[in-house]
């Protein structure tokens, strides 16, 4: 009998659910049973999933579900070092030796439990199955621009929060762009990808200037001395061992049009990361860590962007993954073979 757990999430500012009432009724049908935890933040209701026939579990019960159990979560578990003896679904952000995720593999190895990371469940050609990308850029772009509004008027960006839908982002933004005599130029590197797209559609709707670059014009490897030539610069790429830094430590104090950096891939504790001028991410409350001023230069770095838009991220990224979660019950092939020996790899004894 294959079992999943979907876990409530414990991250402040999360919303989203990787799973839909329908996608769990899709499910049931297929003989998979379905547990899923309440939850009074996420934004789809408890109800929805009792009606498709799902078992209803207390918030935050998983460690005490059955062994043979798959937990299924977005987010970070909490940090408290217990061994996991699970199967676990979810963002580990754990490959690219962030020490977070050193520590998340740790515990794994002391538990016997498994992680399916959701960032590597790939098909067979190697493409992601199902990505937050487009709402992650989306909403990305709305922060960084938040910021240099903010910046015209000699302030830094207030506290962000969740929308209903991206129409209400839009309409806020506005706001924040009322006095603005003339819009800000902007650069988007991995402008072909879902993050980039999403960047880039939230740059044309407010009439943007933008620049995109994708493979071809970052193949050189760099410097890119184009990227301090805009207002504001998206990275959209994740960092990985051949990619090019877009933004070295020397980028603070030459001379710049450059203000804001949404880093939008967020990958500062890696060594890979592209952007090399802050080390930390940024939160809800405090979107921006400004890193040098006269003149500023602020970085957006908000890693959970997509659940500004919970219902709408959820929506599309719970109907890309429905289908991978649809072949649960072989977990040794297909997307889930290929992840679990992605885990193997990196928690193997040299």
């Amino acid at each position: 009998m294959t079992h999943l757990w979907v876990r409530a999430e414990q991250r402040d500012n999360e919303e989203r659910v990787g799973l839909s009432p329908e996608g769990a009724a899709a499910l049931i049908t297929a003989g998979i049973v379905v547990t899923v935890e309440e939850c009074p933040t996420r934004c789809t209701p408890i109800q929805g999933y009792k009606e498709a026939g799902c078992h209803i579990a207390p918030s935050n019960t998983w460690p005490t579900a059955p062994l043979d159990a798959i937990i299924f979560g977005l987010k970070e578990l909490p940090e408290d070092g217990t061994p996991l003896r699970h199967k676990h679904i979810m963002f580990g952000h754990a490959y690219k030796g962030q020490p977070s995720g050193q520590r998340l593999l740790h515990r794994f190895a002391a538990g016997g439990g498994t992680l399916y990371d959701l960032e590597y469940l790939v098909d067979g050609t190697g493409r992601r199955v199902a990505a937050f990308g487009y709402w992650a850029g989306y909403a990305g772009a709305a922060v960084a621009l938040k910021c240099w509004a903010a910046q015209q008027s000699g302030k830094r960006v207030d506290a962000v929060g969740t929308y209903p839908n991206s129409a209400a982002l839009v309409a806020d933004l506005l706001r924040d762009l009322v006095n603005v005599t003339s819009m800000p130029s902007a650069l988007v590197i991995g402008a072909l990808g879902r993050v980039g797209t999403g960047a880039s559609d939230l740059c044309a709707q407010l009439g943007v200037t933008t620049t995109k670059w994708d493979l071809p014009e970052t193949a050189s490897g760099g410097p890119f001395p184009e990227v301090l030539q805009h207002d504001i610069f998206f990275n959209c790429i994740l960092a990985a061992p051949r990619t090019p830094v877009f933004v070295p430590k020397t980028a603070i104090t030459t001379p710049r049009q450059l203000t804001v950096i949404g880093d939008i891939a967020c990958d500062p504790d890696s060594a890979f990361s592209p952007v090399k001028v802050y080390d930390r991410t940024t939160t809800w409350a405090q979107p921006a860590l400004r890193v040098h001023d006269n003149p500023p230069l602020d970085v957006t770095a908000i890693d959970n962007l997509p659940s500004m838009l919970p219902n709408e991220s959820s929506q599309d990224y719970a109907a890309q993954l429905l289908p991978s979660l649809m072949e649960l019950l072989d977990l040794e092939t297909g997307v889930w073979g290929r992840a679990k020996k992605i885990y193997l790899e990196h928690t193997k004894v040299p």
